[in-house]
């Protein structure tokens, strides 16, 4: 941990609680008969309120809050559960984001999610979750047979169709960016691939697949045939194996987590690896509790005596049950710490281990021939450089071959993209040669710096490493540090590219530091009188200043630059020599207005420089307005920018007043736009040029042409003759344009055809007349006269610009 604490347990330092469970409702309107609250070990839902109160509601944001700003927490998880949570209602749920949303403001960010079966999920539940950016996260195991095994109501009535429901609502594109996930329990009667496709069909962003709770006392399910105790193993490869044959269409936390692991990298799941326990659990009366899932070992073991009123986190954290899952290799049994895969594993779910013969949780997994099965069969097969990389299957190919791309294909290539950045940050370090040292060392020990804390922050915080590998200018940095482009400094130098290098990997690490709110050092080569800060802004520095010292915490950071010192806050820096991005939260789309970064330069057009406020806003209003064009007119292209379409970099205006755009091969995520006079022009230029980003990564991941065809091609667009790939570039391109101009001569057409119909002056005759007229035009479909013209024109246009 980064966090400096005072305070010791056992000889080791406190280490903060960053994640919270708390209880809304203690009961639940489906009768589950695996729900570890209701059906196993611990009883002690029977005893607490239904409803948690206002008073505990305020006590445990304050002490969430306390805790949060004492350990200099960036953010802190909290999951709104029950029972089922939504029977809590409306006004209890918001008077829980209230409370948490007003004790969190300034101290830390604040990552609200709710977790429910979703039988009553409705659009006003949904309406209250996104005015306080609730994440959903849904319970299902599968299509109805899987479901209806456990998943029903008291009477025995099926749940099924009332959650597919409720997952429809979440997959309207007003609510899309609220789904969090799916969560199924593994089932060995069920059909895995079955599961898989049934589970996929819904689009969610990731699915948990949860081994069913189990104890050595009380152990799962299995076949009879099942002498080698891997059941479990194989039902989850067989799922894995259709996961990897379909493209991975969405993240499975466990395949991941395992993955991640055998790189070396942080588990995203308490179920494996080593990571420290960092949950605490309130329950309705405010009493705190450890993990929900040691209800299933015995009755009173996830207690801890400990209260909201009463006891702060702190002494929550230091609870001898809360140490005891933060031993790392120390806390397991002999028999885990000498396995081979125990760095994947980290034991398995701590409740799995329980025996009650006096040796509590000192055991093995009672999975552990599933784990080690799936966990060896994993790093066997997969663990070559390409395991990490999402596949593009059949039948994503085939939907965007049409134009057009839903979030989750979309989302497939935008993963790709992060794993090629990573891989190309990875050739940088060890494929070139860094800034060469001076007398003393100190460039080279300031380069290894940045590396080590780079390396650390991708352990600890992941999600801030991928978020600034995924700036679409990394790439741009990573070629040039390679040499595939000229590097930012002597033209075709070794310094150059070195010095490139070096810079590059100094600020992904502050950047990456400063977004995840931890505390680091890194020394920052400054360029052109500029530090950067990718994803961030870029800080304005003194002439001749050579470095930059960045010191990050969970406020922000400190800069010091020559003889000056510059603060940045992380929620923004009115210095004048800080220029930040601006990032736009439109409705289900976040994009950013990029007018800071060096590297943006890359499009083939001269960037726009930094823009005044003004111009800021009327960008805004401008993309508001082409946003909500795309979405009403153009809907199969809105999930595919929503998902990916992170960053628009203004170009200059033309002289002549032409329209300007572009999309840079090796720049996945942006586009360069010159602000053009109407909104729905910007509208046709996004659409246009995020297809070149589109096919851009499709290209990456797959061979589309003989890359050693030289011929150069008539395209009907242009007077000069295309290599293959700008032909189909440009093909595929305008696709969207098609789609844009039929859509907008529609939507104007039938604005005219309502104009006649209102006017009141149509005889019958008329009448019938222009309702004709309304038919031909829902059809959409062009004629063929009209065909036939455009095949005229365009013979035309060939002899004409031909040889």
């Amino acid at each position: 941990m980064t966090v400096e604490t005072v305070e010791t347990v056992m000889g080791r330092p406190l280490l903060p609680l960053r994640q919270f469970v708390l209880k809304m409702h203690s009961r639940c309107d489906l009768a589950c008969d695996h729900c570890y609250v209701y059906e196993h070990a611990d009883q002690s839902w029977s005893r607490r309120p239904v409803v948690v109160s206002d008073e505990v509601l305020r006590r445990t944001a304050e002490r969430i809050a306390e805790h949060a700003g004492a350990h200099g927490l960036a953010a802190v998880h909290v999951v709104l559960h029950g029972g089922e949570p939504l029977l809590a209602g409306r006004a209890r749920l918001r008077r829980a984001a209230t409370e948490l949303t007003a004790a969190l403001s300034g101290v830390c960010e604040l990552d609200l999610r709710i977790h429910t079966n979703a039988v009553t999920l409705d659009e006003r539940f949904l309406d209250l979750f996104d005015e306080f950016g609730i994440k959903v996260g849904v319970s299902l195991d599968g299509d109805r047979a899987a479901n209806d095994l456990h998943r029903r109501y008291a009477d025995g009535r099926s749940s099924h169709d009332r959650v597919l429901r409720g997952i429809a609502l979440l997959n309207r594109p007003r609510h899309r960016h609220l789904f969090a996930g799916i969560l199924c329990t593994v089932d060995l009667r069920n059909d895995p691939v079955a599961v898989h496709d049934a589970l996929a069909a819904l689009a969610p962003p990731r699915v948990d697949f949860l081994l069913p709770h189990a104890t050595w006392d009380e152990p799962p399910a299995r076949p009879a045939g099942d002498t080698d105790g891997t059941a479990y193993a194989r039902w989850l490869l067989a799922v894995h194996d259709r996961w990897t044959a379909t493209g991975r269409a969405m993240d499975v936390r466990m395949f991941d987590s395992v993955l991640r692991t055998l790189r070396g990298e942080s588990s995203l799941t308490e179920s494996l690896g080593l990571a420290p326990a960092d949950l605490a659990v309130i329950e309705t009366d405010g009493t705190f509790e450890q993990a929900d899932s040691l209800k299933t070992a015995h009755d009173g073991a996830p207690a801890t005596g400990l209260d909201v009123f009463a006891n702060s986190l702190d002494e929550v954290a230091g609870h001898p049950g809360i140490v005891a899952r933060q031993q790392g290799l120390d806390g397991l049994s002999e028999q885990c710490r000498t396995c081979p895969v125990v760095r994947s594993c980290g034991g398995g779910l701590y409740a799995h281990r329980y025996r009650s013969d006096g040796s509590g949780f000192r055991n093995p997994s009672v999975y552990c021939s599933d784990l080690l099965a799936l966990i060896t069969d994993l790093r066997d097969r997969h663990m070559t450089d390409q395991s990490a990389r999402p596949a593009l299957a059949g039948h994503h190919l085939a939907e965007l071959a049409t134009g057009r791309g839903s979030g989750a294909t979309v989302d497939l290539l935008a993963r790709h993209q992060l794993a090629l950045a990573r891989e190309l940050l990875g050739l940088v370090r060890h494929g070139t040669t860094l800034a060469p040292a001076a007398e003393d060392g100190q460039e080279a020990g300031d380069t290894q710096a940045a590396w080590d804390t780079l390396t650390a922050l991708d352990s600890e915080a992941p999600e801030a490493v991928d978020r600034v590998l995924a700036h679409p200018y990394a790439r741009s940095w990573a070629l040039s540090a390679l040499g595939a482009r000229p590097p930012a400094g002597p033209t075709g130098s070794v310094a150059g590219a070195s010095a490139t290098a070096a810079r590059g990997m100094a600020e992904i690490a502050a950047a990456a530091a400063l977004r995840a709110g931890r505390r680091a050092s890194v020394v920052v080569p400054v360029h052109a009188g500029l530090l950067r800060l990718p994803t961030l802004g870029t800080l304005t520095v003194e002439p001749g200043t050579e470095r930059a010292l960045v010191r990050t915490d969970v406020d922000g950071c400190t800069v010091r630059a020559g003889d000056r010192t510059y603060t940045i806050a992380r929620s923004g820096c009115e210095d004048p020599a800080w220029r930040g991005s601006r990032r736009f939260e439109l409705d289900g789309w976040s994009v950013t207005l990029e007018d800071t970064d060096p590297w943006r330069d890359c499009h083939g057009h001269p960037a726009h420089p930094r823009l005044t406020e003004g111009e800021a806003e009327a960008w805004r209003a401008d993309l508001t307005e082409a946003w909500a064009w795309i979405r009403r007119e153009l809907p199969a292209y809105a999930p595919g920018i929503a998902a990916a379409l992170r960053m628009i970099t203004p170009l200059t205006l033309s002289p002549e007043g032409a329209d300007i755009s572009s999309a840079a091969r090796d720049a996945f995520g942006a586009v360069a736009i010159a602000r053009p006079s109407a909104p729905e022009t910007l509208a046709l230029l996004l659409v246009h040029e995020f297809q070149h980003v589109k096919l851009g990564a499709v290209l990456d991941l797959v061979d589309l042409y003989d890359p050693a065809c030289d011929t150069l091609f008539y395209a009907p667009w242009r007077p000069d003759p295309r290599p293959l790939e700008g032909l189909l570039q440009g093909t595929y391109a305008h696709l969207a344009v098609v789609d844009f101009w039929r859509a907008r001569w529609r939507d104007q057409t039938a604005e005219a055809v309502g104009t006649l119909v209102d006017s009141g002056a149509l005889t019958e005759a008329g009448k019938s007349f222009v309702a004709g007229l309304r038919e031909a035009l829902a059809t959409d479909e062009v004629s063929a006269e009209a065909l036939r013209a455009a095949r005229l024109a365009a013979e035309e246009h060939r002899r004409t610009v031909r040889p």
